[in-house]
């Protein structure tokens, strides 16, 4: 067992760490003004990539910024300052933009490549502690990041510094993301795998189409309405009209009430006299998730994929989102 004073003092550290980071967070708030919306409007017009720099904990917290810029819809990629001075400066092209990240502003592999970056006419925008320092004087833009205070109890070890870097880098991409109008089906493009992906698949993605569509014209007498949903196995059909519209549909539950009310008699009638009109449909550009909430919410298992036109064009059955693991 841990000896209980330690792990108070284990959580007094914890909360001071925290106090510290959260103030250093805190502290931008005031620093955002027109500079910062120079910097998204700057990174907004670049025609080429975002190139994100920095050496150490800074060059770690880069990457991590430059991901988010790349999932968020801002073409980006890290280059490290120590391999750009040895070939990887080929990665840089003229109509790039450079997010150079160094809290002190005078990273000597990043101050070298200022004339490189001069000479492409490359735009720079620098993260910072040190609004004098080389990296500042040489940038177009300027985000100050400085903290009063490491949460490093010797004051030495980047930590509410390299917050801070974080969450501005956070705060650029999301700002960028709606400047650029990005929606979920953008970010479902760039996520196809894992969690997201299988949240952010399309309808028309996962539906039932074509001759898998149980499909019966509204004329049609329960007997082949039976087969048709047995034949389909989603435990409904579609009642189209004789423009090909869809007219309504019967479920499994739609013919047990019958049988219980009619008896025998249900088998003389047609699906349009049994079927559900105005059923609940979704369009096939809608993400499973939608499709999920509204199963939930109307207690169905089934939702016809119809364009505004009522042309019917699938099925999405629950067990079809079962298959993505969304429950």
């Amino acid at each position: 067992m841990p000896d209980p004073k330690l792990s108070t003092q284990a959580r007094e550290v914890a909360r001071r760490v925290l106090r510290i980071e959260a103030a250093a967070i805190e502290g931008l708030l005031a620093r955002l003004d027109e500079t910062f919306d120079r910097a998204v409007e700057l990174l907004f017009a670049c025609t080429g990539r975002v190139v994100v720099t920095g050496m150490g904990k800074s060059g770690l917290i880069g990457r991590k910024i430059s991901a988010t810029f790349a999932s968020t819809g801002t073409p980006s990629l890290f280059l490290h300052p120590a391999e750009a001075l040895h070939g990887d400066l080929g990665m840089l092209v003229r109509d790039d933009a450079l997010l150079a990240i160094s809290y002190g502003g005078e990273t000597e592999e990043i101050v070298v490549l200022l004339e490189t970056i001069k000479r492409l006419g490359c735009r720079l925008v620098t993260l910072t502690g040190n609004g004098k320092s080389t990296l500042a004087a040489a940038s177009t833009v300027t985000l100050d990041i400085s903290v009063k205070e490491e949460a490093c109890s010797l004051n030495l070890a980047p930590t509410a510094s390299t917050t801070a870097m974080l969450a501005m880098g956070d705060a650029l991409a999301i700002a960028l993301l709606e400047r650029r109008g990005f929606q979920a089906e953008d970010f479902a493009r760039l996520h196809p795998a894992g969690n997201l992906g299988k949240r952010l698949r399309r309808v028309d993605q996962l539906m039932h189409a074509g001759d898998d569509v149980p499909r019966v014209t509204v004329t049609a007498k329960i007997p082949d309405v039976i087969y048709e949903m047995s034949k389909k196995g989603l435990g409904m059909t579609t009642v189209v009209d004789d423009a090909g519209r869809l007219a309504g549909i019967v479920t499994d539950g739609d013919l047990r009430r019958l049988m219980a009310a009619r008896g025998e008699a249900t088998f003389h009638l047609t699906a349009g006299e049994c079927m559900t009109r105005n059923p609940v449909t979704i369009t096939a550009e809608e993400l499973a998730g939608t499709a999920l909430n509204l199963m939930e919410q109307r207690k169905i298992t089934s939702i016809v994929v119809a364009d505004a036109e009522k042309r019917v064009h699938g099925v999405v059955h629950l067990h079809d989102l079962w298959t993505l693991q969304l429950f």
